[in-house]
């Protein structure tokens, strides 16, 4: 056990008779608010009535930051990363698993006696307070969250949100999208199982959509998934996925892709036609403004869910077909001279091939850009991402990798993306490393086509956002 791991173990023990519900505190402060999952919460809470500051590294004098202003515009007042935002009448202080031991705040909520929780910690007592659906899997959660929000939102219901990426239908009003404090009963979450965390919720139901090699080894994560069923009242899986398949609690609760499935919900008759997709559940017709069979399961969980909340299937229909997407999911940019830009968050092996077949319909090209995260977990998972992507490549398609994002740490450097780029190559595929991302278009440029999808791929690094816009920008 780490010092910060021991510390927040001793505060937790410590705040477990003060703090039992969120009506047990009022003045709360992150650190660390920018985080995609922290930013969720304080503006959940803010949204909720309780007063809430923050702090993060990204916050810097002088310096514009587009987090930070639509945080304040909610109410939020956020600080530098100095101590100065933490005060007596703190109730209570917040922490992301990245925050370390050594840094201001946590020493100065010490010497304060401040109680410090983690940040699922403090999901695991939101969710205490709602009806919970908790949304779970290697793949989709984000699209799923959004869908389901969508639809509830659509029939009336007014539910809570807490997600891991910005709905575009959110961001559009000039928020960060990834948050809403809800007057209904429902609240819907993003459980995360890279963490654990997801082992700490205990919702009304619990919904899993895939099990795939990711971060953890495939035992450990049904380990993870068991435990998440067990703490579900309900719980309700992707049949058509072999290894959430076995967690099943009652098929009837449970979709399915596969017509001959004796799922309770059955999605049928998938077409695409460009950027749009069509399909059928249980025989009412749906249709997505979004591209590939992945979001016609997405969709058929969200539904599934919905409709076991009372929401009938056309209702679910109309929500969907308004759906939006969400931010850094398979968003299309646009199209420049017959080159269409889409940017994904696609990082593990399945969600990439996924995210390149997805484009295969659109037109007769596709080449994608990928820059691993980490250099452990681009170790972990060479050889899957090379089957994978290597399987899902048309003759006509490439593959682009830059080098391995490195959010800093005591990584051994001893991997390259490179390695991945040969691999591939000797598979016949068309593949090409470019080490700076900087020198990407330059060198793409030549072989585009005048009918071709131009996707990029990344997660983690916060400014992949801004390398998609330089890229349409250049394009």
């Amino acid at each position: 056990m780490t010092n910060l791991e021991f510390s927040l173990h001793l505060n937790i023990s410590f705040i477990c008779s003060m703090i039992n519900t969120i009506n047990d505190f009022k003045n709360v402060f992150f650190i660390g608010v920018a985080g995609t999952g922290m930013s969720a919460i304080a503006q959940y809470l803010q949204g909720i009535g309780k007063e809430v500051a923050g702090s993060d590294r990204y916050f810097k004098q002088g310096e514009y930051n587009e987090t930070k202003e639509k945080l304040e515009a909610e109410g939020i007042r956020c600080f530098l990363q100095n101590g100065e935002g933490i005060t007596e009448a703190t109730d209570l202080v917040v922490v992301s698993t990245a925050i370390e031991d050594t840094v201001e705040e946590v020493q100065k909520a010490k010497r304060l006696n401040i109680p410090i929780i983690k940040r699922s910690e403090l999901l695991a007592l939101i969710c205490k307070s709602k009806k919970t659906i908790a949304v779970g899997g290697t793949s989709g959660k984000s699209t799923v969250s959004g869908m389901l929000f969508d639809i509830l939102e659509h029939a009336g219901l007014n539910p809570g949100f807490i997600g891991g990426a910005g709905l575009i239908s959110i961001i559009e009003k000039g928020k960060i999208g990834n948050a809403k404090a809800g007057t209904g009963e429902w609240l819907v979450i993003e459980a995360d199982e890279s963490d654990g965390s997801i082992v700490q919720y205990h919702p009304e139901i619990g919904l899993l959509l895939n099990v795939d090699k990711d971060h953890k080894e495939i035992d450990v994560l049904m380990d993870v998934f068991a435990t998440f069923k067990n703490n579900s009242k309900r719980f309700i899986v992707n049949q058509s996925h072999y290894l959430a398949k076995q967690l099943s609690q009652n098929t009837q609760n449970d979709f399915s892709s596969d017509e001959k499935s004796d799922a309770g919900y059955i999605a049928s008759g998938f077409r695409q036609d460009g950027l749009t997709v069509g399909f059928t559940i249980n025989n009412v017709s749906f249709s997505l403004n979004l591209v590939g069979k992945h979001n016609m399961e997405n969709a058929l969980a969200a539904t599934a869910v919905a409709n076991q909340l009372g929401v009938d299937l056309k209702t679910c229909a109309e929500a969907l077909k308004n759906y939006k997407g969400i931010y850094r999911r398979h968003q299309v940019i646009g199209n420049k001279n017959g080159v269409w830009l889409i940017d994904d968050y696609a990082h593990n092996p399945v969600k990439c091939a996924a995210s390149i077949e997805a484009c295969q319909p659109i037109t007769p090209k596709v080449i994608a850009w990928f820059q691993p995260h980490g250099y452990g977990p681009t170790r972990f998972l060479r050889n899957d991402f090379v089957t994978e992507i290597a399987k899902a490549l048309r003759s006509s398609d490439e593959i682009w990798m830059s080098e391995i994002f490195y959010a800093g740490g005591t990584a051994e450097k001893n991997i390259s993306a490179n390695d991945l780029i040969n691999d591939l190559k000797q598979l016949g595929k068309n593949a090409y490393f470019v080490e700076h991302r900087i020198d990407f278009l330059s060198a793409v440029r030549n072989h585009f086509t005048s009918d071709c999808v131009l996707l990029l791929m990344g997660a983690r690094d916060p400014s992949l956002e801004q390398f998609a816009k330089q890229v349409w920008e250049k394009l």
